[in-house]
């Protein structure tokens, strides 16, 4: 076929089909604006004030982000300084393996993958995973767990030696062992396992700390508008482990608090017991509870500023301090720890100040265990599990400091 034939008249005719088209669609286009026009001013003005309060949202998010990843962003550079051996437990979960990783890019810490090894190599070739760096303890390696437990065993005489066995075939309580022995520097567990189950494990294999009676977690909370010791810095405890602490729970809960706000936060902590009553305005036999705990921090730790019994505004408010508490004192109304008499007020707080308040908080850090254990949400994106274990590195090399 000669060229310009059916090519041709398909130029030709084909433009004559669309212009007749478009003018088609034109026309009609005309007729629906005319005929919408009046709805779309409507809609104009309905929709400016929505627009406006989508830009108010988003810029608060936007803000949020920005301040949570300003303090993550401090802890991970923290943790460049004081390198440290972290164990995993739940090696065979992609969202972990990802950490691992995310962990030596950005030089937080040396991941140990915890359990069979065989299964975790194949998890990680599956999920396409760079395992450059990482470091593992084979549970299911005879000569690895035998070495391990000769190691343990002339240390402890906690366990027998198959006792020892069972627990060393468990990945997370073989964790919880690994950093006893001090073969890592800590624990970093909960995106598969509940809360419950890391915090059992650490009771039953690290145990706590010295003057602690139970263990603890401590929320750190930035609210805007708050200037207090530590500019918009409060640290909360406790808001998610002990719900009715007796004396002796809650003044380890004040110690282990004020360690955490000074290792992990760089703070000199003042801490302040709360309640409904303020140095003897009320009495009630919840209130001897937290004074008790006062006398007892005294008695155990006298280098801990500690006191109360407080109510929330005489404790971190200078003015209200001057008006109700009748002594002398180094905490009153300067307040950077907050003590919760249980876990109902704790709660309720830390969701107060979130919620009405605006406060970004995070956390919460175990606290209270022998050793540094960290429990991850099981919700957790990858930064927000990278941010804990930056946290939980600090707090590690603070302890080996101290050794």
């Amino acid at each position: 076929m000669p060229d310009g034939g059916y090519a041709g008249a398909w130029k030709v005719n084909g433009r004559i089909a669309l212009v007749a088209i478009g003018r088609n669609i034109f026309a009609r286009s005309v007729t629906a604006l005319a005929t919408s026009r009046s709805l779309l001013l409507s809609a104009k003005r309905v929709a400016r004030p929505m627009l406006e309060t989508a830009r108010v949202v988003c810029c608060f998010f936007e803000r949020k982000a920005l301040l949570m990843s300003s303090f993550m962003e401090g802890m991970i550079r923290r943790t460049t300084e004081t390198p440290r051996r972290i164990a995993l437990p739940e090696a065979t979960s992609g969202a972990v393996l990802k950490l691992a990783e995310a962990m030596v890019s950005r030089g937080v810490a040396t991941p140990v993958l915890v359990g069979p090894k065989e299964g975790v190599l194949q998890e990680i070739a599956g999920a396409g995973i760079n395992d450059e760096g990482f470091d593992y303890f084979d549970t299911a390696d005879e000569s690895c767990t035998a070495a391990f437990a000769e190691q343990y065993l002339a240390r402890y005489s906690d366990l027998s030696p198959k006792a020892l066995a069972r627990r060393i075939a468990d990945p997370l309580l073989c964790a919880m062992l690994l950093v006893k022995a001090g073969v890592v520097d800590g624990v970093a567990a909960g995106k598969e396992l509940s809360t419950g189950e890391v915090v059992a494990a650490a009771m039953q294999i690290v145990g706590l700390a010295p003057g602690v009676e139970s263990p603890s977690s401590l929320g750190i909370a930035d609210i805007p508008g708050f200037d207090g010791p530590e500019g918009s810095m409060l640290a909360l405890a406790d808001c998610a482990i002990t719900a009715q602490p007796d004396a002796e729970e809650l003044a380890g809960i004040a110690i282990a608090s004020a360690d955490t706000a000074s290792t992990l936060l760089g703070w000199e902590p003042r801490v302040a017991m709360l309640a409904f009553s303020t140095c003897g305005s009320a009495e009630h036999e919840s209130i001897d509870v937290v004074r008790e705990a006062v006398q007892l921090v005294h008695e155990r730790r006298p280098d801990i500023a500690c006191d109360g019994e407080f109510q929330l505004d005489a404790a971190i408010l200078p003015q209200a301090a001057e008006h109700k508490v009748p002594r002398e004192s180094a905490v009153a109304g300067h307040a950077n720890v907050l003590v919760f008499p249980n876990l109902h007020a704790g709660n309720i707080g830390v969701k107060l100040v979130q919620i009405f308040g605006r406060a970004n908080a995070y956390g919460p850090v175990l606290q209270g265990f022998a050793a540094p254990v960290c429990d991850f949400s099981r919700s957790a994106p990858l930064e927000e599990m990278l941010g804990n274990v930056a946290m939980l590195v600090v707090r590690a090399a603070s302890a080996g400091e101290g050794k």
